[in-house]
């Protein structure tokens, strides 16, 4: 077998001297050729030749979730295959590792890579299904390029709080699950669409649902972690159904104190419900609109402001070592 690592070196939780040693652990059972990323898309341009070519079997990720994220759209860069394109394997070296954990994957690299290793020998893989977000057509947003995305998305409230940890790690904070709380409290104080929302979901033969403060897009569940815990925002999501929604139509300080809390003891039975909370559940094909500028985020990636997305949810998009 050949497969390409994909390495980045500012992963928070591995050292240099872990990554030697995963190298090593990797490079023993297989023809490997190690690639550390230099700029912001390496991942993904890395990962795209690799599907191009007709010798790459297996395409390792070491990073956190932003690395897979690249990696997983040079992957599908002409679409899913997932009986051609190379299989993906993740070993998790970010602060949170959604992607990796919700695999059932060891949250700590060294485990992680054992347990790659194990299901290589024991030829174990899985087909996982991804969500697709593009620009509307007919709207101002119709040129933003297709991306992927593995876990999850969000237009609104919670991807203004994925800005605002950006922002202060650029500032040269740690990304802890302290730094997420205070910049929630912070958004919260800030925004001024919380208590009328501006959002409206669209899908095909349906009434459209207006007036949406937040709206969180799942490919799995859990959604995220807060330290070990896990946190479902969309407990029936999965990788192996379409997308789920939940969102929300209003966020009055008392709206948040119930939300929140629903949040903190979710189950994978249960997630948060209400009279302002709308869920849906394996969702192929819909549309978000907003009637002014919002913040807009995929798998933890702030990307800027948005008026509308059309998401897709594939089914089958990608063979996994698991």
């Amino acid at each position: 077998m050949r497969a390409l690592l994909v390495v980045n070196p500012a992963a928070t939780t591995t050292s240099a001297r872990t990554r030697d040693v995963l190298i090593h652990a990797l490079a023993s059972e297989m023809k490997l050729d190690a690639v550390t990323t230099e700029y912001r898309g390496h991942a993904r341009d890395l990962a795209r030749r690799a599907a191009d070519s007709d010798d790459v079997d297996l395409v390792v990720a070491l990073g956190g979730d932003g690395t897979v994220n690249e990696v997983v759209n040079g992957l599908l860069h002409r679409g899913p295959d997932p009986d051609r394109l190379p299989r993906l394997a993740v070993v998790p070296g970010g602060s949170t590792n959604v992607f990796a954990r919700a695999l059932g994957l060891p949250n700590d690299a060294v485990e992680a890579t054992g347990a790659i290793l194990d299901a290589l020998a024991e030829r174990r893989s899985r087909t996982v299904g991804l969500g697709l977000a593009a620009g509307t057509p007919g709207t101002e947003d119709e040129a933003v390029p297709p991306r992927w995305f593995t876990f999850c998305a969000g237009l609104g409230f919670d991807a203004g709080v994925v800005g605002r940890v950006e922002q202060q790690r650029e500032r040269g904070k740690r990304s802890t699950h302290a730094l997420y709380l205070r910049q929630v409290v912070r958004q919260l104080l800030d925004d001024p669409h919380r208590r009328h929302g501006t959002i409206t979901l669209e899908r095909p033969g349906h009434d459209p649902v207006r007036e949406l403060v937040l709206s969180i897009v799942c490919n799995t569940s859990p959604w995220t972690y807060l330290g070990n815990r896990p946190v479902y925002a969309s407990p029936e999501a999965s990788f192996d159904t379409a997308l789920d929604v939940l969102a929300l139509s209003r966020l009055s300080t008392a709206a948040v104190a119930r939300y929140a809390t629903q949040l903190l003891t979710s189950t994978p039975e249960r997630g948060p419900h209400g009279k302002h909370a709308v869920t849906l559940h394996d969702q192929t094909d819909f549309a978000l609109h907003s009637k002014v500028p919002l913040p807009f985020q995929m798998d933890g990636d702030h990307l800027g402001l948005r008026t509308s997305v059309t998401f897709t949810g594939v089914r089958r998009a990608l063979g996994v070592i698991v």
